[in-house]
């Protein structure tokens, strides 16, 4: 027997306060084109909550299964679900049922400990609210249209990262006196520092 299969294996990706049941961050996929003899929800990777209130409701009553879980992988409303708890902040995979809990739960991995080098190993709803844009662009390193990209953190944190502040000295006119040498010197020795510090 042939499975339903598909590349769009992700339904959607969660990042949700265990504080007060607040969004952080959602994204839910839907393949950008479903071909003409499907039937909106019945293709795999088509979105299963295509309103907010479906969205809301399902995130509620997911937060309220996990609350006690002590796994990591669930079956919810015919979904599997992967998840990790960070701090006051839960990481949810969304999958079809069909669906490879392995290949899911190596997604919610890369989620969490990219966002970990990313924000330096304090993954919390406040941080998380303050880089929006890295936790966002996290995301879309991982996943496009529901179809996985990749799964190591470490590319994905070299791809989000901001790229270095601009003050390196003009090195029009290099002044080769002493001083000037000294200055060159210290600059190096200080970014050496902060490469090391950032583990590349």
């Amino acid at each position: 027997m042939a499975l339903n299969m598909s590349l769009f294996s992700v339904n959607a990706i969660l990042l949700l306060s265990t504080d007060d049941s607040s969004r952080i961050l959602t994204r839910y996929y839907s393949p950008p084109h479903i071909p003409h003899n499907a039937h909106g929800n019945d293709y795999p990777g088509a979105n299963p909550y295509p309103t907010l209130k479906d969205q809301k409701a399902f995130e509620k009553g997911l937060l309220e299964k996990t609350a006690k879980q002590t796994s990591d992988v669930i079956l919810y409303d015919n979904r599997v679900v992967v998840f990790k708890m960070e701090s006051d902040v839960m990481l949810y995979v969304v999958g079809g049922a069909e669906e490879n809990e392995i290949m899911l739960y190596s997604v919610i991995l890369a989620l969490r400990d990219a966002l970990n080098i990313l924000l330096k190993n304090s993954v919390d709803k406040r941080t998380l609210i303050e880089n929006y844009d890295l936790a966002s662009l996290c995301i879309d390193e991982i996943i496009d249209d529901g179809i996985i990209l990749e799964t190591d953190p470490i590319v994905i944190s070299h791809r989000v990262s901001r790229p270095p502040a601009q003050d390196a000295p003009n090195m029009q006119g290099i002044d080769l006196s002493e001083e000037g040498l000294l200055k060159i010197y210290q600059f190096g020795k200080q970014k050496l520092g902060e490469r090391l510090r950032q583990g590349l």
